[in-house]
């Protein structure tokens, strides 16, 4: 212990030094060893068996060889060319250029589409000529936020993390997020320091929070973890790793933070450690775990021993992630402070791991911006050698902090695309931001970007948007946006159709083209808990949205891909209602406020069928379906015990987060089965409560209708067992169809209705 101390004031003193300075030509001496461990051949071997994943049979039409000395250092390379027996050679640096060089050839030369939610690809008799040499921008494409763990791969099968991983090597991902697996190696820590089973189940949330249990945000929330748990997630993150380094990504994995359990309290009566604020207004029984005090011994002794356990059971590529500071403003303020804990989070890294690299999330700079002025994250960054620290700029898109910070004073960042909160849905995205930042932040002068990252809350919406985003880790200038939604539109369904692609270039210019600061996304009256005091708004003109889906439903009798097509009619019906939810809220909310009980009847009644309309189209597709999550977390259970609380988190996420709906709503999702059972219900019990004030002359009582409420359907739905299927009923064109019909009928009869709502709602042109 005397020797580790001795260590970590040695490092100290080496840390505050000017020296470790460098400029971005030097990061290839600090990070260059971040490469693939993993052998050429069996590199190779990896991206052929994901192309065979992929095209089955066909795979005999590619073949792929690693050369790790091609293309410039530090910049992944993939070279494709058609030899004379009809063959396709990709010849890479790593797993990952192979498998993006397989990809960038099916999208460039084979009109070919790889998404989330499906792909379309169909070669050719003969395969097109190549002879093409791609470098990527950067050193990294990065992949996920802290929170992706939560709201969207929480049930996952090994099937579905394969999938995954394939998608990130088709796209050039080759830094991710590996974080399964750390509650099974803290458990054996804290039992080893004798904390009893009551004291570890009262620390961890249950599969749904465990995101924001690693970051000392809560404790327990949704808990305990059986056993079970345990043994898969160490299962399941041997595979993911395995897969991973045979690709040649490489994984990034936990470090330790600072957060330990409220019984350290009672262990280590003489530890320095404080209880950290409440989050979210969490009781003290959900929220509030210990933060050591960096200068105490026991910091450095507890990282050292988790991190040293983690590699044992995982090994390592020498990259690791922690987060001190999310959404948890530092309780001393003083400068030293702040290097104080940067540099204890850091020297256990390299004192486990000689080649350690810190990545470090920048969304505390976003979150708290009044608290990280420039001297204080001058402070926290430099405090770790320079090279050895890589910031995730988390949310260049809208809230970028690498200029304010200059360019985080000489550490490199990830300009990252954040894009999404919760795993909401909701068209959303900024394509000329993306199109047109990346390359000014990686030219700016004293520029320290080393990379380009999708960092998303949650995944599976708006898959255009990230389409675009990973395009921008090869393109060296800004594409021609109007036709690069065209062309999205022809490889997404096989073939060029008029009405797709103009539908696409209507989205393209509105709903995807958002420019502003304000935080919209999630905030929707279908989703909101209902109140009279709900300000609808859009960035764009709602009337290109109408447009963009009457003219897609043309669409239908082209050569498209069913799949990608009904899946893409689903999403724009749900945001047309989701619109005209808006618009007829606003009309429902003036007929009450003049007191017009027949205007509001009226109006009351479409807007409840509304619902049934979302509910209607959303039942199409599986891929909008709560059968869908929550049976994928039932799965997961070995007992019914088990199938029962993790149905419980999936059900709780998604609606009141939290015992008492502490983040109610965040992570809210349309789907079929939410909409008829909980966002319906709350507004059935709000609107029938104003008409009966405006019927008898009732003052409207928010309160009790909140708790009403809240007793009636919110607690109920997270505790309900009610079985949801997972297969998909119904026509998704034929219902889409008959939805456009009724409502055109509706506003024919009233010309200026949908004129009226469009000039009563707020929009940025």
């Amino acid at each position: 212990m005397k020797e580790l101390i001795i260590l970590y004031f040695v490092l100290s003193i080496l840390t505050s030094s000017s020296a470790w300075r460098s400029d971005k030509n030097d990061f290839q001496k600090t990070l260059g060893h971040l490469k693939p461990q993993t052998p050429p051949e069996v590199q190779a071997k990896a991206a052929e068996d994901l192309i065979s994943r992929i095209i089955g049979n066909n795979s005999k039409l590619f073949t792929v060889s690693i050369n790790p000395e091609i293309g410039p250092e530090g910049r992944d390379t993939f070279k494709i060319v058609k030899n004379q027996l009809g063959i396709i050679e990709i010849t890479a640096n790593t797993g990952v250029s192979g498998a993006w060089g397989f990809h960038y050839y099916l999208r460039h030369y084979c009109n070919a589409h790889i998404a989330w939610e499906g792909m379309q690809v169909e070669l050719p008799n003969t395969l097109p000529e190549v002879n093409v040499t791609v470098v990527s921008n950067d050193r990294f494409r990065y992949y996920q936020n802290v929170c992706t763990a939560g709201y969207s791969s929480v049930w996952w099968s090994w099937s579905q993390w394969e999938s995954n991983i394939d998608w990130m090597a088709l796209n050039g991902i080759n830094l991710a997020l590996a974080f399964h697996g750390q509650e099974a190696i803290w458990q054996r820590i804290y039992l080893q320091l004798n904390m009893t089973r009551e004291e570890v189940d009262d620390h961890f949330g249950g599969p749904a929070f465990l995101p924001w249990t690693r970051m000392g945000n809560i404790r327990g929330w949704g808990g305990p973890l059986p056993e079970s748990w345990h043994e898969h997630s160490i299962s399941i993150q041997h595979k993911i790793l395995d897969r991973m380094r045979q690709l040649g990504i490489i994984p990034i994995l936990p470090t330790f933070a600072g957060y330990v359990p409220r019984a350290f309290s009672r262990i280590f009566p003489s530890g320095n450690m404080t209880k950290i604020g409440t989050w979210n207004d969490f009781e003290d029984k959900y929220c509030c775990p210990m933060l050591l005090e960096p200068t105490d011994p026991l910091f450095n002794f507890i990282g050292q021993k988790f991190l040293r356990a983690y590699i044992e059971e995982f090994g390592t590529d020498h990259v690791y992630s922690g987060d001190t500071f999310n959404e948890n403003e530092p309780l001393n303020t003083e400068l030293e402070s702040l290097r104080n804990s940067a540099r204890a989070v850091f020297s256990i890294m390299t004192e486990v791991d000689e080649q350690a690299i810190w990545i470090m999330q920048g969304w505390l700079f976003v979150h708290d911006i009044e608290f990280w002025t420039e001297p204080r994250v001058e402070a926290f960054v430099t405090a770790v050698p320079i090279g050895k620290m890589i910031v995730l700029d988390l949310q260049s898109e809208q809230f970028p902090q690498y200029s304010r910070l200059k360019s985080y004073y000489g550490q490199p960042f990830i300009w990252c695309m954040l894009q999404n909160f919760g795993g909401t849905l909701g068209m959303f995205g900024s394509a000329t931001i993306i199109n047109k930042r990346i390359s000014d932040a990686r030219n700016m002068k004293g520029s320290t970007m080393v990379g380009t990252g999708l960092t998303p809350e949650g995944i599976n919406q708006n898959y255009i948007i990230f389409e675009l985003m990973n395009e921008m880790a090869y393109r060296r200038r800004p594409v021609d946006l109007n036709a690069w939604f065209e062309n999205y539109a022809t490889r997404r369904y096989g073939a060029w159709n008029e009405y797709a692609t103009e539908s696409w270039r209507l989205l393209g210019s509105s709903v995807y083209n958002f420019v502003g600061i304000e935080k919209i996304r999630g905030h929707y009256v279908l989703t909101r808990r209902p109140s009279l005091k709900i300000t609808p708004w859009s960035w764009y003109d709602p009337q290109a949205v109408w447009s963009a889906w009457e003219t897609f439903l043309k669409a239908r009798y082209g050569r498209i891909n069913s799949t990608l097509y009904k899946y893409d009619l689903v999403d724009l019906t749900r945001q047309v209602i989701q619109l005209k939810i808006d618009d007829v809220y606003v009309d429902l909310v003036n007929a009450y406020s003049m007191k017009n009980l027949t205007s509001f009847r009226e109006l009351s009644h479409y807007f409840l069928e509304l619902f049934d309309d979302a509910e209607d189209i959303l039942s199409t597709s599986e891929h909008f379906l709560l059968g869908k999550w929550i049976g994928d977390a039932r799965s997961l259970g070995t007992t019914e015990v088990e199938r029962q609380l993790y149905e419980y988190n999936a059900r709780n996420q998604i609606t009141l987060w939290g015992p008492n709906g502490e983040i109610r709503d965040y992570a809210n999702k349309q789907w079929s089965g939410v909409v008829l059972d909980y966002f319906k219900p709350r507004w059935v019990i709000f609107v029938e409560a104003l008409d009966d004030s405006l019927a008898h002359g009732k003052k409207f009582n928010s309160t009790l209708i909140n708790q009403r409420m809240f007793d009636e359907v919110e607690k109920p739905f997270t505790f309900a067992r009610k079985y949801y299927s997972r297969e998909s009923k119904g026509d998704a064109i034929s219902v889409a169809l008959s939805l456009n019909e009724k409502w055109s009928k509706l506003e024919g009869a009233q010309p200026e209705k949908r004129r009226r709502n469009i000039k009563l709602r707020k929009f940025v042109n």
